[in-house]
Order: structure tokens, then C-alpha cells, then sequence
């Protein structure tokens, strides 16, 4: 099933220190943002990209683009104030497509693959995340102590992409608006309004680049897939 992606990439990451757009900064010699524009380049139902940016960036973004030369078709909207805002100016701009994904531009080792699953499984269901379960032990802390465990076998991590049928996530933004209710992803925007959200089981690279210590993973996975490329 084709869809349209967009890609919030607005914001500007304070945990990574770097003092511009991480998007911007490079991995293996290429911006973190073109990384993961190609991810959807490359795949063949993927009929139109929706890159929501700083205004202010708009020449900085406008030269990456060109340096790399895309034939997937990108649009490039103007961003808000809060990541929720920016998916929902980009999802407004959507409509060639019944299925749209919202993806994290700093998320670029997401494997086709998921992508196809995730689409199938929304085409299904109207809503789907890609998740992976937690693996880690969690507990629940108040006043600097631990007041319990929690268990984990019921937890995900939720990640992007997240594909929505364009009609049930433009209802959930504009019910979120009407509300004032900010969602810490979009699928808790179609929670909120009454939906029913399925999970497709990713991958754990499909990391966030979010601190410099992703930074270096992210280097480790590019060269991993480089030499995988000449095996």
C-alpha cells in the first residue's frame, strides 16, 4: 500500500550539545536528517515525503536536499511551536495518500521491512506503532527512592514510524487541539480520542539520536552495514 511520510525535524535537540539542528550533524560524512530521507527514498511505496522544518533553516535544509539529489518528492512546510504542532502542520499538507506515517527524523536505521509491516498492519487495523519490548527492569521512584517494580512483560517501547489511516490521525489532532491535550507521540493522540493502536515488533537499532553517546552508536551501526554491503 503507498503512503506519504512526514518528518518532523524542527526541533533542536538540547541534549546533544551541538549547538545547531542534530540533524544537521554528520554520520560518516553525511547529515543525520539525509540518513534517514533515504530510508524512504528507497522504498518504492513511499510516494511523497513532508519534511517540517524551522523556518529559519529552510536554506540550510534546502542545500542538503540538493546535495543529494532525491527523486522521491519532498515538500517542505514550516513547523510549530511543539513537536505535535509541527506533525499536525505537516499532516495538513498531506492527502495525495488514504495511509501517512510519522517518522522521527532522527530516527535513520528503521529497516524497510518494519516499514512494510507497519503499513499492512495499519491498512488493517487504521492505526500502528513500531515497538520494542522493554528490556531493561523498570521502577517507579518517588522522592529519590524506589516505591516499587514494575512488571515488564506487558511493556514497549514505543518508537517511529507510526502509520495512521490520514482520516483517524488528522480526527485525533484536531480533537487533541480542541482539548489542549499534548501527546507525548501521536499515538497517544489517538488513544486520547477513543482508538485502538496495534504494535508491529521493530528492531532495537532503530534508535533516536537524542544524547553524543547515540552518536557513536550511530557510527557503529554505519559501519557494521558497510561491511555487511562487501560480505
Amino acid at each position: 500500500m503507498n503512503y506519504e511520510v512526514v518528518i518532523p525535524a524542527a526541533g533542536q535537540g538540547k541534549r546533544m550539545n551541538a549547538g545547531k539542528n542534530k540533524l544537521f550533524i554528520k554520520a560518516k560524512g553525511i547529515p543525520v536528517i539525509i540518513h534517514t530521507l533515504k530510508v524512504f527514498e528507497e522504498h518504492d511505496a513511499c510516494k511523497r515525503i513532508i519534511l517540517v522544518i524551522n523556518e529559519q533553516e529552510f536554506s540550510e535544509f534546502s542545500t542538503h536536499l540538493k546535495q543529494h539529489h532525491f527523486t522521491t518528492p519532498i515538500e517542505v512546510v514550516p513547523g510549530g511551536k511543539e513537536r505535535q504542532q509541527s506533525v499536525f502542520q505537516g499532516i495538513k499538507a498531506a492527502g495525495q495518500e488514504e495511509m501517512v506515517l510519522v517518522h522521527d527524523g532522527a530516527r535513520p536505521f528503521i529497516k524497510q521491512k518494519h516499514i512494510e509491516q507497519l503499513v499492512n498492519k495499519a491498512k488493517q487495523t487504521g492505526a500502528a506503532i513500531v515497538a520494542v519490548p522493554v528490556k531493561d527492569t523498570i521502577k517507579r521512584v518517588q522522592n529519590d527512592e524506589v516505591a516499587g517494580t514494575i512488571e515488564r512483560s506487558s511493556l514497549w517501547a514505543a518508537q517511529t514510524p507510526q502509520a495512521f489511516r490520514l482520516s483517524i490521525l488528522m480526527n485525533a489532532h484536531l480533537e487533541a487541539e480542541a482539548k489542549g491535550f499534548l501527546g507525548t507521540d501521536d499515538a497517544s493522540l489517538v488513544e486520547e480520542a477513543g482508538g485502538k493502536v496495534s504494535i508491529v515488533e521493530g528492531d532495537y537499532q532503530n534508535i533516536k539520536l537524542t544524547t553524543p553517546d547515540d552518536l557513536l552508536v550511530a557510527e557503529a551501526i554505519l559501519e557494521a552495514e558497510k561491511r555487511n554491503e562487501h560480505v
